[in-house]
């Protein structure tokens, strides 16, 4: 009797594991890590073999020796904030003084010393926020690009939005390296992945990374069949005062204002997401609450920048209703299981979701291309 030997993956910045549980169980985690305390705790907390090879800390201060093996995959999902645009869009840097996106190069550091030691993955995904694609006018992306390059290997990227399988707008960029030249049915177009950011990326890289650059085909899924009023907990507390409720409406531009107006006017029951942004208004610089009642949650983000918390805005009756997002909502958002351990604080599991990525959008990506080019049917071991 034969079965099908698990593929291996080094999660680098594993936050709590939502690379790996979209994964799935066709794979074996050799390594993880993530340097933050509360990431680290839930890691634990979700994977009981987690003793065996998660580690907690900078990775900067990881050496080979901390890597078992020879992985056939290795996950970055590295700190996006100095390339996001509420980060300031800082750059990439190849030292510490590049800010937290500097992490890069650690993890680079690491890879190439695999290579020197025979031990290099057969295939690499670096998933991060778009803003990657033009931070510091394109120089970030062909930055990563060239050091792929360098590295002997061959790559290519897709523009994926979680709305495609969750009621979260979170769209992410996900460059993918391989050792070796690809199947050919494994390359074509992907017109819903293939954006025209993504587009307008590529041209602008010098000619020879031109050369190493794959157009991968992924097939769209089925869309979701989900909206934002499903993953909402019925019995939620801490529901805003009728005070601050108005405040919130308040921080409306008009034009969302009339948004929120017509649908009390209509006596149908609605189910929004508001968030906030810094907007630039007659030369100053406004709070704005921004609703939206199309069925998806705005892209979460960490409780410290951007958005913030986000709202839920329930209409009905001619009221309107507002309360905070709670974490086991933004779990779901994220298509983490029920039975996930989140941290007990809201901050603490808004923060994990936050910068997470989406654990659906992970095994599409798994199911529809990075096991085929691994070659996963073709991996027996006796039983």
């Amino acid at each position: 009797m034969s079965r099908a030997a698990p593929l291996t993956v080094y999660e680098f910045f594993a936050g709590g594991g939502m690379a790996r549980i979209g994964l799935g169980d066709r794979w074996r985690c050799l390594f993880a890590n993530d340097f933050d305390k509360v990431k680290a705790a839930a890691y634990r907390a979700n994977f009981p073999d987690a003793a065996e090879h998660f580690h907690e800390g900078d990775v900067w201060d990881l050496t080979t020796a901390d890597l078992p093996g020879r992985a056939d995959l290795a996950w970055a999902s590295s700190p996006c904030q100095d390339l996001s645009l509420a980060g300031g869009r800082r750059g990439l840097g190849r030292g510490l003084d590049g800010g937290r996106s500097s992490a890069f190069w650690g993890f680079w550091r690491l890879v190439m010393d695999l290579e020197r030691q025979d031990r290099a993955p057969r295939a690499i995904v670096i998933e991060n926020v778009t803003g990657l694609l033009t931070s510091h006018d394109g120089a970030d992306f062909a930055a990563l690009c060239g050091a792929l390059a360098e590295g002997g290997y061959l790559f290519g990227a897709l523009q994926i939005d979680a709305s495609w399988f969750l009621p979260q707008s979170r769209p992410r960029l996900f460059v993918l390296a391989v050792r070796e030249a690809p199947a050919a049915d494994l390359l074509g177009p992907s017109p819903a992945f293939h954006s025209p950011a993504v587009r307008r990326a590529h041209e602008a890289l010098p000619e020879a990374l031109k050369a190493r650059w794959l157009w991968w085909r992924l097939a769209e899924p089925a869309r979701r069949n989900t909206a934002l009023a499903d993953v909402l907990e019925p019995d939620a507390a801490g529901w805003l005062s009728a005070e601050k409720t108005r405040a919130l409406l308040d921080q409306m531009h008009p034009l969302h204002r009339a948004r929120v107006e017509a649908a009390l006017a209509s006596g149908e029951r609605r189910v929004g997401a508001v968030f906030r942004r810094v907007r630039v208004e007659h030369g100053r610089k406004v709070q704005r609450a921004e609703a939206r009642f199309d069925g998806l949650a705005g892209c979460l983000r960490t409780p410290a920048g951007g958005s913030s918390r986000q709202v839920v805005l329930i209409l009905e009756h001619g009221e309107a209703r507002a309360r905070l997002l709670t974490g086991r909502e933004a779990a779901r958002l994220m298509g983490l299981p029920e039975d996930y351990r989140l941290p007990g604080s809201a901050t603490g599991a808004l923060h994990l979701a936050g910068d997470g990525v989406a654990a659906p959008v992970v095994r599409h990506l798994a199911a529809g291309l990075i096991e085929p080019l691994l070659g996963a049917a073709q991996r027996v071991a006796a039983a």
